[in-house]
Order: C-alpha cells, then structure tokens, then sequence
C-alpha cells in the first residue's frame, strides 16, 4: 500500500497482472510501463554475468566468444531476472518490465518471460522439494544459475502447457548460456527425471501427509514458507488441525497474478470517463475504480495527467471507508501520516476536497514525500482538487496542504490537529505476496515483530494527531496478527478516550469483510474472497472534547 514517514522502507510498489495462456490455474501478464515508471522502478539490466558459474568454459560469455546464443530471448530474459533477484535483492515486478523493454520483448514474448519469471518465484518452495528427489546435489550447494534454470525447468514442466520435451531442450539451451556447455548434462538429467511426473504425483512424494500435518501438506503444495501458512490460518480463524480448507483457498489465490485496477480521482476524473477511455469494466465495488483488460495504463491519457492512478481496489475502499466514518465536529484538515510514494495520496485528496477539507501528506523520506506530492499534482490546465495548496508551516491549519517530510513517530505538526488521520504503516506485505513474488521467501518471523512495534509508535502518533471526535484509519497491507490485531489492541489497552468503529459497516456494499469473532469490528480484505490484496482497516475515534 502507500509509503510510510517512520523509520522503514515499505515494500516496494508491486505489478498488478493480466492474462497468460500458459498458466494452469489464474492469469499474470507483464507490468505495464506506466506502472514501473509510476512506481520508479529499478532500470533493466543485461544479462547477469558476474560469477564464474555464468560463464562458459573460458569464463566468458558465450556471446561474447562469438558462439551463437542458444537460449530463446523470453526464456534468456525471465532467468536473468531471477538470477538479479536471488544476487543481489532485486525485485522482478520493477526489474522485469525494464528488462522487457531493453529488449524489446512484446506479445507472446513478453508474456512467456512474465509467466516464467513469477511463476517460478512463486513456486520455488516447491520445485525446490522436487529437485531434492530428482538431483544428488543438494540445491541450496548448486551452483546459482543452474540452480536458477532448474527451477524455471520444473515450472514449465509442471505448471505450464508446455511440452515436455521444449521444457527440457530449451531448459538444456539455456544453460548452456548462462552456466557454461558443462552444465547441459545434468539439467538435462535432472528435468527428465522431474517429467516423468505430474504436480499432483509429484505432491504424493514431497508433501507431507495433509492428515497428520496439515500446514506442512498447504506449504509445499502452495510454496509457502510454513509460518506465512500458519499465520494466514490464525487469521482466517482455522484451527491448525484439519483441512484448513479457507487457508488452502488463500494461499491457492495469492500464487496468482492480480489484474491492473485503475482509479479515477474524485474531482478531476469520473469512472465513466475513464470507462470510456480505457479498455475495461467498472470495479465490483468501489466507485472509483476500473478494470484494465488489456492495453498499457501508460498509454491512458488520464493516467499521465494523474487524473488515474493503479491501485488495488482494496486499496481504494480502505480510503473510502476512513472518508465515511462520521466525526464530531469540523472536518476541515486530513492527514495521510505514511503518504510515499502516492498511491493512496491522490485518491485521499480527492475526497477531502469533496468534503471541503484539505490534505497534508507526510512522509519520512524526502523522495517519497516527494512523489506524494507528484501523486496530488495536476499538470497545467488540469483542475485540482479544492485544497490541494502548496504545503504551509507545520501547525497552520490554514495553511496545511500539500506535502512535508517528517517522522511520523515525532510529528512536526501540534496534536491534535487533524479531523481525520490515514496511518497506512510499513508492514512486511504479506497481503501483496501475488504482486511480489520473491517476497514471501525474504521475509522472516524476526522481521514481523520488529515491525510491529513501528506500528504501534505510528498508531500511538496518529492518535495524538487526531482531535477529539475526529477518526483515524489504521491499514496495512498484511493479515498477520501481530501487525493487524495485537497492535491496535496492544495502543488501545488502558485508554479509555478511543472507540473502535464499525468499518465492516462502513462499506456495506462489499461481503465477508468482518474477522472473526470477537474482533468483528476490525476489516479484512482477502484476495480468495475479494479478489483484492489482503489489506486490514481498523478505525478508531478519539473520544472527548
């Protein structure tokens, strides 16, 4: 979701996919321009060439021996990227479309190198469990991109409708060129041993009985690490025996790839125009929004005049629900406590403005408080939303709107300044995993805790930010406990001057939004049930006069 101003970097922005033929089960498809050049994404690279694994048996390239390249170039560009994401921490939904575009990649080409490069992250658990079997060489000792082909070898083959003979001999080419000639021999061997099987034969070796262990079965079937299994089950409130049929669905719905979802600012674009000027259907329920079915958003006018914006419908409903929720009083001054980059920025200022009040969006970073203010801009001739001024001193509520860099956790504003506080905090984005594909392997059960007490220093501040009857959004865009519930239980324990609204009831219009039971007020999307990323919203009002 949106950026932060306390002390952590969100996760980077995630593409959001289309359609691919290939697929067994859901559709992805490559990352427009405009989403990458919106998020600012990492710039594509060449092939890999940095370790002596990459080159042939003279240490070079084969390219650059003058040998003919053997690989096919969407195949070449998928293990390029994912030997960049396993080196040195690159994320594929920025680096590929760079890659795509270096390349000139398009089509089918396109496509092909999109399916392979996510798929294989996605399941990387799992083809993992199956090369264990297949090769006599552990696969965390293989060498990085044999390792890397092998991989993208057993997705084609298992995932894909590919055949298997293409999978192996263009699997074969491939490393060829990335690994060197000496390596053919054995990803031949070892994928050939992976063909004799099916997905689902292969699972009755490398699964673990679902009976005797349920969340060991849902993790190598779905290639999750176990503890994402488990918190995905607490959450959905599925005790960790049995089926865990609903967390099964979960996991199935996050390993496939999220359509483009545009968003029409309110005040300088209506959804019917967009409707109109892009190929699409109206979102299922915000009022805003619009689904892309084919076509590059870049190419959308309205996109480049920041009148529309992608962003997850979730996303979108979150702001809606926080601008629903009534506060006692005026409402005047909003503030969107953790704005970089924009995603949520332009959408909120929209909405002030329809209710007479101006925005300050905030930010940590200076580049991100930056693209904020890019995200609430409006080129020349374009009509802003009412408010959205140039930023004045901190603590002049006259003269607050725009942008400032500062610390969430130490505010730079007085307290209480504001009628409506968004506080959409840096969280580890395990609701995002369909548009991040290598994330569920970086993060950690470390990482969650260290974050959680972030977030309760954000929520801490953004409630002192909030005048008494004045409201506060709290969102993230993860279903873990710890970073969902416990936190606002954990800021909300001993005070009496703050009340939990309804936000299920905010928006009436979507199903199945409530936790469950006792915490029925707190909201959560799911991508299996709303086909969305899986954002929580707590709303809180601060009580008193």
């Amino acid at each position: 979701m949106a950026g932060h101003a306390g002390r952590r970097s969100k996760n980077p922005p995630a593409a959001q996919g289309g359609r691919e033929p290939l697929v067994r089960a859901g559709r992805v498809a490559p990352q427009s321009r405009g989403q990458a050049s919106a998020e600012r994404g990492e710039r594509g690279v060449p092939a890999e060439r940095g370790e002596r694994g990459e080159r042939g048996e003279r240490g070079e390239p084969a390219e650059r021996r003058g040998r003919p390249a053997h690989a096919d170039p969407a195949r070449r560009a998928a293990c390029d990227v994912l030997l960049a994401v396993a080196k040195r921490g690159a994320y594929a939904n920025l680096l590929l479309p760079s890659v795509l575009r270096e390349r000139q990649l398009t089509g089918r080409d396109a496509a092909l190198a999109t399916e392979l490069c996510y798929g294989t992250l996605r399941g990387q658990g799992t083809y993992d469990a199956i090369l264990t079997i297949c090769s006599d060489r552990r696969v965390a000792r293989m060498d990085l991109p044999v390792r890397e082909v092998l991989r993208l070898g057993v997705h084609q083959l298992l995932a894909t409708r590919i055949a298997a003979h293409a999978a192996v001999a263009t699997s074969v080419d491939l490393a060829k060129d990335v690994a060197g000639v000496r390596s053919a021999g054995f990803v031949n061997a070892v994928l050939r041993r992976v063909s004799t099987r099916d997905f689902d034969a292969w699972m009755t070796v490398v699964a673990p009985d679902r009976q005797a262990d349920p969340l060991g079965y849902l993790a190598v079937r779905h290639s999750y690490p176990r503890w994402i299994v488990a918190a995905f089950g607490e959450a959905l409130g599925e005790a960790t025996t049995g089926e865990l049929a609903e967390t099964a669905a979960a996991l199935a719905a996050g390993n496939i790839g999220p359509r483009v979802t545009l968003c029409a600012i309110p005040g300088v674009c209506d959804r019917g125009e967009l409707a109109t000027s892009a190929p699409g259907e109206p979102a299922r329920w915000s009022p805003f929004g619009v689904y892309l079915t084919e076509g590059d958003p870049a190419a959308i006018r309205a996109v480049s005049e920041r009148r529309v914006t992608v962003q997850d419908e979730a996303s979108q409903l979150a702001a809606l629900a926080l601008s629903r929720a009534e506060v006692a009083g005026p409402d005047r001054l909003w503030l969107d406590m953790c704005a970089g980059p924009g995603g949520k920025a332009g959408l909120l200022a929209g909405l002030a403005a329809g209710h007479g009040a101006r925005l300050l969006a905030a930010d940590l970073r200076e580049r991100r408080a930056g693209m904020a203010r890019d995200a609430m801009a409006r080129p020349a001739g374009v009509a802003a939303p009412a408010g959205n001024a140039a930023s004045g001193p901190a603590g002049d509520a006259g003269a607050m709107a725009g942008t400032v860099v500062a610390d969430g956790t130490v505010p730079a504003w007085r307290p209480a300044a504001f009628d409506r506080v968004l506080a959409d905090v840096p969280c580890c984005g395990l609701g995002s995993l369909r548009r991040r594909p290598e994330s569920r392997w970086r993060r950690s059960p470390g990482q969650v805790a260290d974050l959680a007490q972030l977030q309760r220093s954000l929520l801490t501040a953004a409630l002192d930010s909030v005048r008494p009857g004045g409201v506060v959004g709290y969102v993230t865009c993860s279903p873990h406990l710890a970073e969902t519930r416990e936190v606002v239980a954990g800021v909300l324990h001993g005070r009496e001057d703050l009340e939990v609204l309804d936000a299920p009831a905010l928006l009436p219009e979507v199903p199945g939004l409530g936790c469950p039971a006792p915490f029925g007020k707190y909201l959560q999307f799911w991508p299996h049930r709303h086909g969305t990323d899986a954002i929580f919203l707590a709303v809180i009002r601060r009580l008193g006069s």
